[in-house]
């Protein structure tokens, strides 16, 4: 990959240089000299199956999440993700099922990742107070990419800015791959206090390269966790819709040599839900996120912002996130239930 020239003068330039910022980085991806990420959502248990396989089938009844994000608008629709999941517990063999369907477009449809994902999670009661979840993922992978949208530096004007010409770089040989993945997770709870969790994903570490080169997919590690905290009752643990409800939390993740650390903190009161955390990525800090959201019934609608602090600056757009789920049984609070679900965040 040739590198940019770095002696150019001129604010007309800088700012295409900032438009083509994302090519650059996805074509540095596919040639090898850096490695693939996964896409991070910051509403992060509003898309719990794509968090951790041990979510699957962890609450009462069947449910369904769709999920839509866009960080860095401005750089050309950098990235844009979307998602739709279903999961469903099996209350006679303490089990659960899923699936899960993503597609990620980087770089204006430059480069497009879709995968399917089938969940199975098996519950243990360790105690009447201490439960955990096992789950696993199956994966099929599938990326397809346009060269014709990519952008090189042979074809920036020094002068101009301006983007002349066919680029000299070879095109890969082909421009679609595939290939087989698996995930594994667990989930510990200790009643509707506290739970923790760890998730490992890309076991197999699949090769991802358009070209004859070995480009894996690292494995990612993330840890997760929280309580939750009834400030009416002053009481640690769920009572009732009416309370008021903090829940801390964290999430910590690695894959390859990029770590993220997620601190945050829910503040709830039945139908409403508020939410605030900063995203640190220890080389700088990221982003601070905040959240709005709505539960009512059955139904569950997130919003979420996160305002970019990072050297990319405002001018990148931040990132926009909405969340939608939908659960197909709505059990009074009195009404025993068939299983204790995992009480997580909603978003």
């Amino acid at each position: 990959m040739l590198k940019i020239l770095t002696k150019i003068k001129g604010v007309k330039l800088m700012y295409r240089l900032l438009k083509v910022f994302v090519f650059f980085s996805i074509s540095m991806l596919i040639t090898g000299t850096s490695v693939a990420q996964d896409a991070q959502f910051s509403q992060f248990y509003a898309n719990p199956l794509y968090l951790n396989p041990a979510f699957a089938g962890s609450v009462e009844c069947g449910r369904i999440n769709l999920n839509y994000r866009n960080q860095w608008p401005s750089l050309s629709n950098a990235f844009v993700t979307y998602n739709i999941s279903y999961d469903q517990n099996i209350p006679g063999i303490n089990s659960g099922i899923g699936f899960l369907v993503v597609s990620d477009q980087q770089g204006d449809n430059a480069l497009n990742r879709t995968y399917a994902s089938g969940f199975y999670s098996y519950k243990l009661k360790v105690s009447t107070p201490l439960l955990i979840n096992f789950g696993i993922k199956a994966t099929y992978y599938q990326e397809k990419l346009d060269w014709q949208k990519f952008v090189f530096n042979d074809q920036i004007d020094p002068t101009t800015g301006n983007i002349t010409g066919p680029s000299q770089e070879t095109p890969p040989a082909k421009n679609q791959i595939t290939a087989v993945d698996f995930s594994a997770g667990a989930i510990v709870s200790y009643t509707d206090k506290f739970f923790f969790g760890v998730a490992v994903d890309h076991l197999t570490e699949p090769n991802i390269s358009f070209y004859d080169t070995d480009s894996k997919l690292p494995m990612k590690i993330t840890v997760h966790g929280g309580a939750t905290i009834n400030v009416t009752q002053g009481t640690v643990g769920y009572a009732n819709a009416n309370d008021w409800v903090l829940q801390p939390n964290f999430l910590f993740l690695q894959q390859e040599k990029f770590h993220q650390l997620n601190l945050g903190i829910y503040a709830s009161k039945y139908p409403f839900v508020l939410g605030g955390w900063f995203r640190h990525n220890f080389q700088n800090p990221d982003a601070v996120i905040v959240l709005a959201g709505f539960i009512y019934n059955n139904l569950k609608f997130g919003y979420s912002y996160d305002a970019t602090v990072s050297n990319i600056g405002g001018k990148a757009g931040g990132a926009h996130e909405i969340s939608f789920s939908w659960n197909f049984c709505v059990y009074k609070q009195e009404k025993r239930r068939h299983i204790r679900a995992i009480k997580s965040p909603s978003f």
